[in-house]
């Protein structure tokens, strides 16, 4: 369906807007006192230095959000090696710092950005992490605990005396409650004004209501990402390989009988000036991938792992028919409002959430960024000091999402991001409660919480200033709202599937019908954990780890 033209100028203005911002960012400005030089640093190496050949009891591919716990857990009794596309955070001042975010993710190139772009079919903009701490080390630094219905539909045997205690591990080490301001407190006004109730204060439980989450950005505004983990890493255990794309699984048979079944071998990864390094197993050793949503499946297909016929029309060879990979893709969508205030405000990411029961939850930001008057103007004289403008944000997030996409190769490199499509709102479930939320951002706009962020108009009116659509006059026409859902529909780059658990991975985790491999991170979500889903990524590479650890000892205690 052709899009209106409307729809290309709100995104070219927002692309302008951005821009601004990575000007604003690349400027020197403020005072921050630099993190203290992580102690992990002392057993990271870039990939050029690593020998052609090495053996490891676990090989991880990803240094992200769930690799990094996972990685710090098992090293407290095995050499464990972890492979990671992207470089280190630390001395970047965008990535360390909350008014970096913005510019973050707008710095990209095609090859060692830390941030990674790519656009789905749909048509909306994205982006994936790429660098060690994945998508914790770019993003909002929102920290929630998962909702029951999360774990209700995993077909894992919980023990949640374990998830309790890997949630705290994480919180000790990299999260913190943060300070309210001017929009962050006006938001929660407005949610408990517009029946988002009960209060529920600081909380990192997922609760209905209205709460302050955690934050992984401390109160000097810098930023802890799963990377921090590796403070509780073992250093002799441990190596750190960076800048490595990893390019394929070997996978070899077990054992030479008739009954044997394939499994993972070790993985072949290239260096950055082009050199191939082999990362190999140890005895009882296992790969395993935390790439990622699109990381994983796609290195999977790589290696041989997926639909037969749909291999072979790439021309490789297939190690193992699976013909769910690259399936059951999610994205949950991103709707709605971005306003100018009249009064300044602060840099806040998200801080306050409205958990609704109705199939939605409510976010909030504001992003200050200098305004500059057009280059040369004979009409406006360059004001000597910098004019700063504020852009304050509400937004709605479509718990689950029904609707499911897929991945397919655009590449036989790795470096390259597959195609993906998520089918927003193909499933009407998700327009209605898409619908349901942008009514209750309505609601909000509508409270007395509000009214500071309202102009003054002609003969006393009051007004906000929209940036972008603003929400239909008429909020009770279930069809001019929906027709607003898909027409502003974006990402909060919540991503997930993609190795579905019951079609790829077990309960375990482990790839089905192969030994020593196992997908351990979103890409096995069929549905996203609560209102944001770090906090249960972390919580599952420490889970899993451990859970590893007492099955590998039990297994040694029989044999």
């Amino acid at each position: 369906m052709a899009r209106p033209i409307w729809f290309y100028l709100q995104h070219l203005a927002f692309f302008l807007f951005l821009n601004a911002i990575v000007a604003y960012a690349s400027r020197p400005h403020g005072s921050h006192r630099p993190h203290q030089e992580p102690s992990y640093l002392k057993f990271v190496v870039n990939a050029t230095d690593f020998p052609s050949e090495d053996y490891y009891d676990y090989i991880i591919v990803g240094g992200g959000t769930a690799g990094c716990p996972l990685a710090a857990t098992l090293s407290s009794r095995f050499r464990v090696l972890v492979i990671e596309r992207g470089g280190i955070a630390y001395g970047n001042r965008n990535l360390m710092t909350k008014e970096g975010f913005l510019a973050t993710l707008m710095d990209v190139n095609s090859f060692d950005s830390p941030t990674q772009a790519f656009t789905s079919e749909d048509g909306v903009p994205n982006v994936r992490g790429r660098i060690l701490g994945g998508s914790s080390a770019i993003n909002a630094g929102f920290y929630s605990r998962a909702d029951e219905d999360f774990y209700r539909k995993t077909s894992v045997n919980w023990d949640f005396r374990m998830v309790n205690q890997s949630y705290e591990w994480v919180e000790r080490a990299i999260v913190f409650r943060p300070e309210l301001r001017t929009w962050q407190s006006a938001v929660r006004d407005g949610l408990l004004q517009a029946g988002v109730d009960p209060y529920n204060g600081f909380s990192f439980d997922h609760v209905v209501g209205t709460k302050i989450g955690g934050s992984t950005f401390d109160t000097l505004g810098r930023r802890h990402s799963a990377a921090d983990l590796f403070k509780y890493a073992k250093p002799v255990n441990a190596k750190v390989v960076t800048h490595a794309n990893v390019e394929r699984i070997l996978v070899g048979s077990s054992m030479p009988s008739a009954v044997s079944r394939q499994s993972a071998m070790g993985v072949v990864f290239r260096d950055r000036i082009g050199m191939y390094h082999h990362a190999l197993l140890r005895e009882h050793g296992e790969v395993i991938l935390s790439a990622g949503a699109l990381g994983s499946p796609q290195l999977l297909l790589l290696s041989g792992i997926g639909p037969r016929p749909y291999l072979s029309s790439w021309g490789i060879p297939v190690a193992h028919h699976l013909p769910y990979v690259g399936q059951y893709l999610y994205d949950n969508p991103r709707n709605g409002i971005s306003i100018v205030p009249p009064i300044p405000l602060e840099h806040s990411l998200i801080q306050v959430v409205g958990i609704t029961e109705s199939g939605a939850y409510i976010e909030a930001a504001s992003n200050v960024i200098p305004f500059a008057s057009p280059a040369r103007s004979v009409f406006i004289r360059t004001p000597s000091a910098p004019l700063y403008l504020t852009v304050a944000t509400l937004m709605e997030k479509t718990v689950g999402p029904a609707s499911a996409g897929s991945l397919r190769l655009a590449s036989t490199d790795v470096r390259v991001n597959p195609i993906v499509r998520f089918n927003y709102f193909s499933n009407p479930v998700d327009v209605q409660r898409c619908v349901n939320g942008t009514r209750k951002i309505g609601d909000i706009l509508r409270t007395q919480s509000m009214e500071d962020f309202k102009f003054q108009g002609w003969f006393g009116s009051k007004d906000f200033r929209f940036v972008g659509p603003a929400l239909p006059v008429d909020q009770s026409n279930y069809e001019v709202m929906a027709d607003f859902c898909r027409r502003t529909v974006s990402t909060i780059w919540h991503y997930h599937g993609g190795c579905i658990m019951g079609k790829v991975v077990d309960a375990d985790f482990r790839v089905i019908g192969l030994d020593a491999l196992r997908v351990v991170d979103g890409s096995t979500f069929g549905i996203s954990p609560g209102t944001n889903p770090q906090a249960t990524l972390m919580m599952l590479g420490r889970y899993v780890g451990l859970k590893m650890m007492k099955d590998r000892k039990d297994y040694k205690m029989i044999d």
